[in-house]
């Protein structure tokens, strides 16, 4: 081998270039496959060394045309000779930035092969982008978000996903643009920001150009998250949204969506089944601050009645979606609540509860009021919802009209007495018509 590249030194410039594509030729097709590697090496040195850019490129990217097209079927030796060249020409990648490139690609797509989806996304973070088109750039921060999501690395991911966002609009190719909103709700998902997230994957999930089985999978992990995103309003919109989508019925997870829609509240062994499916980030611990944990501490000084737990919050994110969604749906049930029936409900110390039922009406997603003096929750009605319940059966408008009695802890109840005598009154009028029942006669 020293010998040939002694010789090939002697020959003139316009002479070199076939030489030395030559013999790389020559080696690739070797049957003793134990030498291609140390003589690739010594070759390309010597050609980064001793011959010029131009010749350099040419054989270069020759090499590089050969890896990639699977002159080499051994997946280690053509591992190990691409981290070879590459370790060469690193110091002068100046002059052979596109054939760095090239070989960054192809050893990434090797350690994908492998699984080694962080150590691949590195090696494609090295890649010179001063030469590349931004779509190309595009395409590669994907990939790279892709890459590190697959480790769980969404710190770094979140890095690279911003400086794709920025070149969104520089490709028109589907399959990319749906990569990019792919990577949009997983990294909404990473984030915690669940109802964000479970808008988008259940976006993708209809789309017709995706996988039955992965749009089935998007439409899932829409459900999961739609089910850890903070109890309130626009969570109730989404889970309307899932819970209206006929494949739901199918899901795994299909029960504990229902419950949450229909303001059910949650039993400990729905959520057990449904927690064992959740992926390491949505089952992250969450801190409580330090103000929660003092306002937390204010118990019921009723020492007859001591609490039955003594959590001062929830532990995991799945803990807070699920005491939320309790307190929500206990909303629904009870006019009012003490301190310690909701610590009871929720698992938590009376005056925790209290904290997470201020917390949410605070934020308005909670509609309610609370009383410091008798340690009460009161729970304001939702119009909307009586609004809509007020058709019986959707037969007919009632026509409802506040009367003040003046007497505020008496009047939503009386407004439901009203409402379910009106209703009844409407649905034996409807029967009458259709002749299933008789007016009684009027004694003259």
């Amino acid at each position: 081998m020293d010998s040939r590249l002694t010789q090939f030194a002697a020959l003139n410039q316009k002479d070199k270039a076939p030489a030395y594509l030559s013999l790389v030729s020559e080696i690739l097709t070797r049957q003793d496959q134990s030498l291609i590697a140390p003589d690739l090496h010594t070759l390309v040195e010597t050609v980064v060394q001793d011959v010029g850019i131009v010749v350099g490129r040419q054989v270069l990217s020759e090499l590089v045309r050969n890896l990639g097209t699977g002159s080499i079927s051994d997946h280690n030796l053509r591992k190990r000779i691409v981290k070879e060249t590459l370790n060469t020409l690193q110091p002068r990648i100046v002059s052979y930035e596109e054939q760095v490139n090239s070989l960054r690609f192809q050893l990434a797509d090797l350690l994908e092969t492998e699984e080694e989806w962080s150590e691949a996304a590195r090696v494609l973070m090295g890649i010179s982008s001063r030469s590349l088109p931004d779509e190309e750039k595009f395409r590669v921060n994907i990939r790279i978000v892709r890459l590190l999501l697959e480790d769980e690395d969404s710190v770094q991911a979140e890095t690279y996903y911003n400086r794709a966002a920025s070149l969104s609009n520089s490709t028109s190719d589907r399959e990319t643009q749906l990569q990019f909103k792919l990577c949009q709700a997983r990294i909404s998902d990473y984030a915690r920001k669940f109802l964000e997230a479970a808008m988008r994957y259940h976006e993708l999930s209809w789309l017709a150009e995706i996988d039955e089985e992965e749009r089935k999978e998007m439409l899932s992990a829409a459900v999961t998250c739609a089910v850890l995103a903070p109890a309130g309003p626009n969570r109730s919109r989404v889970l309307a949204s899932l819970y209206r989508d006929e494949r739901s019925a199918d899901l795994p997870s299909y029960n504990i969506l229902s419950k949450m829609f229909l303001d059910h509240i949650l039993r400990p062994a729905e959520i057990r089944t449904f927690e064992e499916r959740l992926r390491p980030h949505q089952l992250a611990k969450i801190a409580i601050s330090s103000n929660d944990q003092l306002a937390s501490t204010i118990d019921d000084d009723d020492s007859a009645e001591p609490s039955t737990s003594t959590r001062r919050g929830p532990s995991t994110v799945l803990d807070r979606a699920v005491m939320e969604h309790n307190l929500l749906a206990s909303s629904k049930i009870y006019n009012n609540i003490t301190f310690r029936g909701l610590g009871a409900l929720l698992d938590l110390a009376p005056g925790a509860a209290e904290t997470m039922a201020r917390k949410m009406i605070e934020q308005g997603r909670l509609k309610g009021s609370i009383d410091q003096v008798d340690k009460l929750i009161w729970f304001d009605a939702a119009r909307e919802e009586d609004d809509a319940q007020g058709k019986a059966g959707g037969l007919g408008d009632v026509e409802q009209t506040n009367e003040d009695t003046g007497a505020p802890f008496t009047k939503r109840w009386d407004l439901q007495i009203r409402m379910t005598a009106a209703n009844v009154e409407t649905i034996v009028q409807h029967l009458a018509e259709k002749g299933f029942v008789q007016q009684p006669a009027v004694a003259a």
